[in-house]
């Protein structure tokens, strides 16, 4: 039956392909809309004297592997505490989904109070709810103090129900977050385009303080505060091997040998082979964005009155914005397990745009872009050490402001200091039996969980219906 489902989705993907022919606008992008504004700083190395080395140190305290949120946050907390920290990335710095992503900023966890706690404990249950809030706080206090420019600003968050049961366990996870936060609202259906400008959905909760900001932007601007504080970060740099010695690490890179006391692994997504480890307990889930031409203003203001970030509860998640400057609708979504080409993730986020969206069928789109975030087979984030290794990864779709707190916890660990302890230290980190970093089950489960979605949409839809006759 599985089967069956994927291969109709396959189809039905297909179809839309071939329905949206004019779907691009002539000066279509296959890159991040917040590339427009922030490219990656170019951070090649230089080789003008021929030296194959390019510049990199024989010897550091601290090597952070990834120039995402999470390893950038903690070069920032080690370089300033006096260490010297050399960053290592495989790709340009910021390529990755810390340029990719959607800008929202939420408090990242998502198991329940009443899930964590049957598996840990209602004290660290509420412990590591705490953490969100915690991570949600400190970005906002974070960039102020920096004064990185990056258009943040609390608009809060409308969390969207797919069916009226949802809207049910939404009003009663709002409950059991009292004991945490008190800035969640339950919207009723009949009060929603107050919110979200939609009759697509069964009303949702409303969480006041969570933010929004420009991603490419925020990853320059930490970017540019690493580089200051004095720390090295160099592109095009894959660290290829790490051998432990008793005097710390050897990372062998492709120009060359680093010995590192410390080694910070900030890869998340883009876990490759070289720590099988963390390799079997990050899910690499490839997460595919769109972007539409400019809209009238008037358009965005009807889509977004009060500008609202927004997603839903739907198992294959969606979540959309206007963007910052008000002029687009940034809109993305998992429609695919293994499909890479943002022409052809782009009818299907389409599709899905224009249901919410009706208004938007006579508007094209501008901007198609995937990235790679990484889950948990517990959807928790992780961090601590692994022989002798410290880490932070898997923030299951929702990490811009918990890879940064963690990347900062992270440096604060590695500096001795006891703030740099949190309540996901020494967290089971679980993975299953034949999984080695491949997904291979992931296009059945998205299409199981997308079969699921459309048959409680179908069914919330035939009761409204017998209800309104």
């Amino acid at each position: 039956m599985v089967a069956d489902t994927f291969g109709s989705v396959a189809q039905s993907i297909g179809r839309l392909r071939e329905q949206t022919e004019g779907l691009f606008t002539e000066n279509f992008k296959e890159t991040p809309i917040w590339w427009d504004d922030a490219q990656p700083l170019d951070l090649t190395p230089q080789n003008d004297n021929g030296d194959p080395r390019c510049g990199l140190p024989n010897r550091v305290d601290v090597a952070v592997i990834g120039s995402g949120y999470t390893g950038l946050n903690a070069a920032l907390e080690t370089v300033r505490g006096g260490r010297s920290t050399l960053v290592l990335d495989a790709e340009q710095a910021g390529w990755g989904c810390s340029s990719r992503n959607g800008g929202q900023i939420s408090t990242s966890i998502k198991p329940s109070i009443e899930k964590l706690a049957r598996k840990f404990g209602i004290e660290r249950a509420i412990a590591i709810h705490k953490e969100g809030h915690s991570a949600l706080n400190w970005i906002g206090d974070f960039i102020q103090r920096e004064g990185i420019e990056c258009d943040f600003g609390h608009v809060g968050r409308f969390h969207a129900a797919h069916t009226p049961q949802h809207y049910e366990r939404l009003a009663q996870d709002a409950k059991q977050q009292a004991a945490v936060q008190d800035d969640v609202e339950i919207i009723p259906r009949s009060e929603q385009r107050q919110q979200l400008g939609t009759d697509a959905y069964f009303g949702g909760a409303l969480y006041k303080n969570h933010a929004s900001l420009h991603p490419a932007k925020y990853h320059r601007g930490l970017l540019q505060r690493v580089l200051d504080a004095g720390a090295q970060v160099m592109a095009y740099t894959p660290v290829l091997q790490i051998e432990k010695t008793k005097d710390g690490f050897v990372l062998t890179t492709n120009r060359g040998s680093v010995i590192a006391k410390d080694v910070v692994i900030a890869t998340n997504g883009y876990s490759g082979k070289l720590l099988p480890w963390l390799r079997r307990r990050v899910i690499p889930i490839g997460s595919y964005m769109i972007a539409t031409e400019e809209l009238p203003e008037s358009l965005v203001d009807t889509l977004f009155p009060q500008n609202r970030i927004a997603g839903d509860t739907c198992r294959v998640v969606y979540y959309f914005r206007a963007s910052p400057d008000r002029r687009r609708v940034v809109f993305g979504g998992r429609v695919s397990a293994g499909e890479t080409d943002p022409k052809i993730s782009a009818p299907a986020l389409y599709h899905d745009m224009t249901r919410i969206f009706p208004e938007l069928r006579d508007w094209k789109v501008s901007h198609s872009w995937a990235g790679t975030v990484a889950y948990s087979f517990d959807t928790l984030a992780h961090c601590g050490r692994h022989d002798g290794m410290h880490y932070a990864a898997s923030y299951c779709g929702s990490g811009v402001s918990m890879s940064s707190y963690l990347g900062m916890r992270t440096g604060q660990r590695i500096l001795g200091l006891s703030s740099g302890k949190t309540a996901f230290d020494d967290l089971p980190f679980p993975t299953r039996p034949l999984y080695y970093g491949t997904p291979w089950f992931l296009p059945a489960t998205v299409a199981w969980y997308r079969w699921l979605d459309t048959r409680a949409s179908e069914k919330a839809k035939h009761n409204a219906n017998l209800l309104n006759q």
